[in-house]
């Protein structure tokens, strides 16, 4: 059993891979359309119905686009959807969710320093969190808040504030920033799976059936486009945050979330206003990099535990620390890897320990046993370099310890 460890990282790495692959071609497809929109001429030789023009190049050739607001007059040959990029990137971003999170619960979900809850509760509450989410979203916009395009984005960003500080309460901080952007991600592939989406076949059917189509349809689309252009970049952060525990696990890692939101804000306003041909609005860069600063002071405070004994092995992973392995395990990891995986690492240039782990207590060195086994066990990954000289029988200390613990655990 103890090979299901490793046929499950590879898998975790074959869904995240892909889930980088779809989101590329969600996130550009999203940027190029939303580019070319803003970036359309209105010209006397346009067709009836044509709202704009853009002459582009690209790939040694010309490409002519024009837009209709609502529709053509006839309905074309052939017609391209643009759907499968949100959806399997939604689809392979709650796999990997399942896979890390939900299936690593113990570790990577729950901080019992935070709230002392079950892996089945912190998951409900997980799920729960990003099917509300969606339904307050949805009914906000379709209410009269939702008429004022930038009051109800306003609202927005305070829910989205209030969310931030809701998962810090609840998670690990590598937990809260990623349901942060997993909340936002669902929020913004909903929107395509079912408002953008239902909006453009009713106005395909319609031009089908020889009606004329109702604009109100591509206004109600754009307005959600427009929200899914804004939230874009703050996804992307929530969902590299995990490998940066200054931005996670300091005391103000709600407050650095809020931040990006208007980051994410800053940027794309230079963007869709360049493309727009509207000026080129520098403030914005000024802006983002205060807020950055400010980001960078707020992670220096860290971040105090409080709530229950750390020493205290969870039971999940009691099987470790009970092994006949574990006394030479504990010195080989306090000889090899504690000089940086501690509260205050000795080793130069470390001044924090590498993404919040750390070996310092034996709760702390079961809990990342699965870790330590692939890292340092079954492949060289750790220490980086070896820098600490681990040797060969070590590593297969660290294999034999967590594979019997794994075997010894199926047999009780």
């Amino acid at each position: 059993m103890y090979e299901f460890a490793i046929a499950w990282e590879w898998l975790a790495f074959a869904v995240r891979w892909l889930h980088v692959i779809t989101a590329i071609a969600w996130i550009g497809s999203s940027f190029y359309f939303i580019a070319l929109d803003l970036g359309l001429v209105k010209r006397d030789h346009l067709p009836a119905g044509a709202s704009g023009e853009e002459w582009q190049v690209h790939g040694g050739g010309f490409y002519h686009i024009q837009k209709y607001l609502v529709a053509p007059a006839t309905m074309p040959e052939h017609l391209t959807w643009f759907k499968w990029e949100s959806y399997a990137t939604w689809l392979s971003g709650f796999a990997m969710l399942c896979l890390v999170y939900y299936g690593g619960a113990d570790l990577f979900l729950i901080d019992r320093h935070v709230l002392d809850i079950s892996a089945i509760t912190a998951i409900a509450i997980s799920l729960a969190s990003l099917a509300i989410g969606w339904i307050f979203y949805d009914q906000l916009c379709k209410s009269p808040l939702g008429k004022n395009t930038w009051t109800l984005m306003g609202i927005l960003y305070v829910a989205l504030v209030l969310m931030a500080w809701g998962y810090t309460q609840v998670f690990t901080g590598r937990a809260a920033f990623l349901h942060l952007g997993a909340f936002t991600a669902t929020i913004m592939s909903a929107n395509v799976f079912f408002i953008i989406m239902p909006n453009q076949r009713v106005v395909v059917a319609d031009l089908i059936a020889g009606r004329t189509p109702d604009p109100k349809y591509g206004v109600i689309a754009k307005q959600r486009s427009l929200h899914n252009n804004y939230l874009t970049l703050p996804v992307i952060f929530f969902m590299l945050s995990n490998h940066y525990p200054l931005a996670f696990a300091t005391a103000y890692n709600w407050v650095i979330a809020a931040l990006v939101f208007l980051m994410g804000v800053t940027i794309r306003h230079w963007f869709n206003t360049t493309h727009a041909r509207k000026g080129k609005p520098t403030w914005t860069w000024l802006v983002t990099l205060l807020i950055f600063i400010v980001i960078m002071w707020l992670s220096t405070e860290p971040k105090m535990l409080t709530g229950g004994a750390s020493a205290e092995v969870s039971p999940a992973f009691r099987q470790f620390a009970a092994n006949a392995h574990f006394p030479a395990v504990k010195d080989a990891v306090s000889t090899r890897c504690s000089m940086c995986h501690s509260a205050e690492p000795v080793y130069e240039g470390i001044n924090r320990p590498p993404k919040g782990v750390m070996f310092e207590t034996d709760a702390e060195i079961a809990a990342h046993a699965r870790e330590i086994y692939l890292q340092a066990g079954r492949s060289h990954a750790m220490p980086p370099g070896n820098v600490t000289d681990m040797t060969n029988d070590e590593r297969k200390l660290l294999t034999a310890w967590f594979e019997s613990s794994v075997s010894e655990g199926k047999t009780e």
